[in-house]
């Protein structure tokens, strides 16, 4: 007898123990050959042993659904684990990164960006192209020449042949316009190419706080449509004396767009300006025979016989008088005119339609023009700098024209506009003088007319009534 204590019982017999072996064996074969989707919805990883993986992920990646937990809509449940990439992998990704427009430019591209110094010459040698191929593409054509025309940040872009000849050249010298040039068997052929902007209107409002072209900048409006609009409303309101702090103006404008970007500007299709509190208005309008001009909103014509003023924006230095002391000569003499100073080379208009009586040197008004209208009127321009092209003793001209610039000849203590008017011979103020009135719109193109600009009046009042609500908020 020993005193060994006695040996546990097992807990399975052995022949249970070999029979949940088999059956273990079983379920693992069932679960390869029959695999179960309530398992497959359980598991937290899945593990893919591809053959190619680029390929695989590529096009599984956009249809294999994310594995999800029972219950757990739109959650990722299960993560796939994937293969470290390949360096095949690495080529493929970083190719797929490279910029769209990079991958179909041909060989031969290259694009130049025009810097500080560089002349065509010297874009030519950044491309490879030898100096004598300058020569040959602005020999080809006077046109070609544009291309020696260049602005700093211009792009040119170079297309070249197998053999590294220039085969073409482009250039976008604005937002509108590329000019080409093509390698043909006979040489170069130039081309250029408009593109046709989106016109579409545009709105405008401004309070006058210093000057009209600060207001007219902060309102958006350009430098050209602010003298688009002294020129439309210059028959009523003189903006070289009237202008007031607190005048206000509102413009309906055509606007010129290219890809969703501002390229320029048109026509001023409508126009308000309250000068002194009273109110003038302008609408463009064509009428039938194709001739356009600006009316008031009622259809009378704002284009009267003679403009007020034959300078824009300029300062009134001197005014009519019949007894001013002359400021060179030192004595009393009848100032039959009005001065208009201005910088040197300023337009200076033409106030009304005409002919010309004289263009050349008068005495003490130095270089001077003088212009007929009709029988009763009379203009005389004098100190001018000089006169414009074809402005000559004998030719006509029209209303608005450029005959001359701002200039000190004569006798004159610096640069101005000695500005005179003369009815029936007789010289009076013409500030004060009252211009005959051109035209009304005729009575068979009134409705027309009013069809045309009811919409531009309710268009500047109810864009003006916004803006001001929106101000008081």
């Amino acid at each position: 007898m020993t005193n060994e204590p006695p040996k546990a019982p097992p807990l399975y017999p052995k022949t249970h123990i070999l029979a949940a072996s088999g059956i273990a064996a079983l379920l693992s074969l069932a679960l390869l050959v029959f695999p179960s989707s309530d398992v497959e919805a359980k598991k937290t990883t899945l593990n893919l042993e591809l053959e190619s993986p680029a390929e695989q992920l590529k096009d599984e990646s956009r249809t294999a659904p994310l594995v999800q937990a029972e219950g757990e809509q739109g959650s990722p449940f299960a993560q796939i684990e994937e293969p470290a990439p390949s360096t095949q992998n690495a080529e493929q990704k970083a190719t797929a990164t490279e910029p769209a427009a990079q991958a179909v430019k041909a060989p031969g591209h290259r694009e130049v960006t025009v810097a500080s110094g560089d002349t065509l010459s010297t874009l030519f040698a950044k491309v490879g192209l030898p100096a004598n191929a300058v020569h040959d593409i602005l020999a080809s054509s006077k046109q070609a020449k544009q291309f020696s025309q260049l602005k700093h940040g211009q792009v040119l872009q170079f297309e070249l042949d197998k053999d590294g000849q220039l085969a073409n050249l482009h250039s976008k010298v604005s937002s509108l316009e590329t000019i080409r040039l093509t390698k043909t068997d006979k040489g170069y052929t130039f081309n250029r190419e408009i593109s046709k902007p989106v016109v579409r209107t545009a709105y405008a409002h401004g309070v006058i706080k210093s000057s009209l072209s600060a207001s007219a900048q902060r309102a958006g409006l350009s430098h050209n449509l602010t003298m688009d609009m002294a020129r439309v409303l210059g028959y009523d309101i003189d903006f070289a004396q009237d202008i007031r702090q607190g005048d206000e103006f509102d413009v309906v404008y055509e606007q010129k767009v290219m890809d969703g970007k501002v390229v320029g500007t048109g026509n001023i299709l409508s126009a308000r300006f309250t000068n002194r509190g009273k109110t003038y208005t302008a609408v463009r309008y064509t009428n039938k025979q194709g001739n356009t001009t600006y009316y008031t909103a009622d259809g009378n014509s704002l284009r009267k016989a003679f403009i007020r003023t034959p300078v824009d924006f300029a300062r009134i230095s001197s005014r009519f008088s019949a007894g001013r002391k002359h400021p060179i000569l030192n004595k009393i003499r009848a100032h039959k005119g009005v001065d208009y100073a201005a910088p040197r080379g300023t337009p200076i208009k033409a106030a009304g339609d005409g002919r010309i009586e004289l263009a050349g040197r008068r005495g003490g008004y130095g270089n001077t023009v003088v212009i007929q209208h009709g029988n009763r009127y009379k203009t005389l321009y004098g100190h001018m700098q000089g006169f414009a092209k074809g402005i000559k003793t004998g030719s006509t001209v029209k209303q608005g024209q450029i005959i001359g610039y701002i200039g000190t000849t004569g006798l004159s203590t610096g640069p101005h506009l000695h500005y005179e008017f003369q009815v029936n011979g007789v010289h009076v103020d013409p500030l004060s003088q009252k211009v005959p009135m051109a035209d009304p719109i005729a009575k068979n193109e009134r409705q027309r007319f009013l069809q045309q600009s009811q919409p531009l009046i309710a268009r500047m009042d109810q864009e003006k009534a916004t803006l001001l609500a929106s101000n008081k908020r």
